[in-house]
């Protein structure tokens, strides 16, 4: 993509910018941004607080690694569960985000996420029940053994939101969500 995908320009800002923007909610308390490859210049041109910053050194790994890292930064810190918003998924709105908060207190469901005409997405939300599983978790396999294992305690919420399925990870991708609007 030329540059960190956290740092490519989305709406007046950078995906990783509206991100954090779109998961401020009231029962969001805690902001971690895990940062892998080029931390120390997104995190600069970001102008991120550091107390939100969590390095992974092992993001050579893949994804599951800054999952790892994510959840190990919460040690001592009472949470519910987590939103993992991968950073090449930020078409997103607030909107879409508190829907899917509210109803993952409403309807107890250990994993709560996004469906697109019948495809699943992103932003998925964990309960805290399942760190444990989420960090012994293969590498190869990702997040997604733990959301195979819990089939039966998956909340999928609809939503007219194209960009939960929508990976950012090419530059014509980017490009044709540029040109044609999409927000």
């Amino acid at each position: 993509m030329g540059r960190p995908k956290a740092l490519l320009p989305y709406r007046e800002g950078t995906f990783l910018e509206h991100l954090i923007e779109a998961t401020r909610h009231p029962r969001i308390g805690v902001t971690r941004v895990v940062l892998g490859a080029g931390a120390e210049n997104i995190r600069t041109i970001a102008k991120l607080d550091s107390s939100i910053v969590v390095l992974n050194p092992d993001w050579e790994q893949g994804q599951l690694s800054s999952i790892w890292a994510g959840i190990r930064s919460l040690a001592g810190i009472a949470t519910d569960g987590i939103v993992l918003c991968p950073v090449d998924h930020p078409l997103i709105s607030a909107a879409l985000v508190g829907e899917l908060v509210e109803r993952f207190y409403e309807d107890g469901k250990a994993i709560t996420l996004p469906t697109y005409k019948g495809r699943r997405g992103h932003p998925v939300i964990f309960s805290n029940a399942l760190y444990d599983e989420l960090l012994a978790a293969p590498a190869d396999q990702g997040a997604r053994t733990v959301v195979w294992n819990h089939a039966a305690d998956v909340l999928e919420v609809p939503t007219d939101e194209e960009g939960v399925v929508l990976n950012l990870n090419a530059p014509d991708m980017l490009k044709h969500i540029t040109e044609s609007g999409m927000k």
